[in-house]
């Protein structure tokens, strides 16, 4: 792994931690889901304009639609919409640890399911994931945390599980700022439809939300995105997924520093265990032979 990669992977875990800061600040004053919405329309006409100036085609492979079709219902409109709705209760660095453990789901998801070899190390790694879980959540949940959000916080990183299971080669073939772009255009139609059944389209106005959405476009919407996609192509999915053991300490450092949310020591222990079980399973993976 190069330097380059290394800088890449450490601008994606930040951006894509911080998403969470944004969004807790977009949802007190504006509906989650059309806003979500909305923030994906902008972001995939800006990734779609980038993606022609840069001779980008609409001709995709196979594995690439399917990829767009996948991501944007699974990553974007499950995922992200779950956690914009829950984050109406939910802390950002809760949000954020509970999203974090996602590299964990897909590890044990794809050992009982796909019948996926687990060594020794990435059990290890993944038992420790599940104590740093259970010390949070016991510390959170007897403070009165709202288990509604907690809930939909995990059914959101169980749907990004799944598309990430699904589809293992969406950066082959080129074109990765096409595939950006038209994969927030499927999360932008899947949310409005819900939207539409559930919300109403009505918002307070302030600097503080401008800002907060403009950024939650531009930062975690079309940069992070862009970064993940070449970062898998450039060293593989395997060796990118490592950097996610960045999320949990990014994630509620974000939310300490601009949100002034309340940490305790049991956070910091949590925190320190998930990353060490992320960094675990994802290390097992790795070998010679796998690039």
């Amino acid at each position: 792994m190069d330097l380059r990669a290394i800088f890449m992977g450490l601008s994606f875990a930040l951006m894509w931690s911080s998403a969470f800061t944004s969004a807790r600040i977009i949802v007190a004053d504006a509906p989650p889901l059309y806003s979500l919405a909305l923030r994906f329309l902008i972001s995939g006409l800006l990734a779609v304009i980038i993606a022609r100036a840069l001779g980008q085609s609409w001709s995709l492979t196979r594995n690439q639609w399917r990829a767009v079709i996948v991501f944007g219902v699974c990553q974007n409109a499950l995922y992200l919409g779950l956690n914009f709705v829950a984050m109406q209760w939910v802390e950002a660095g809760l949000a954020s640890i509970i999203a974090s453990t996602m590299p964990l789901m897909v590890a044990f998801a794809g050992w009982a399911f796909m019948g996926d070899r687990m060594r020794p190390l990435a059990m290890f790694g993944l038992l420790a994931g599940i104590v740093g879980v259970a010390l949070i959540m016991g510390s959170r949940l007897s403070g009165g945390v709202d288990v509604t959000g907690v809930v939909l916080c995990f059914l959101g990183a169980a749907a990004l599980t799944a598309a990430t299971l699904a589809v293992r080669s969406a950066s082959s073939g080129g074109n990765l700022m096409m595939i950006v772009g038209l994969q927030m255009f499927i999360g932008a139609a899947v949310l409005t439809i819900v939207a539409a059944f559930l919300e109403h389209p009505t918002f307070e106005p302030s600097l503080r939300l401008g800002f907060a959405f403009s950024y939650t476009v531009l930062v975690p919407g079309v940069m992070a995105t862009w970064v993940w996609f070449a970062l898998v192509g450039r060293i593989g999915a395997v060796k990118a997924a490592t950097f996610h053991f960045l999320n949990p300490f990014f994630g509620v450092a974000t939310a300490w520093l601009l949100l002034g949310e309340a940490l305790t020591v049991m956070d910091f222990v949590g925190v320190a265990i998930i990353t060490f079980g992320i960094l675990a399973v994802q290390l097992s993976k790795q070998n010679p032979t796998q690039v």
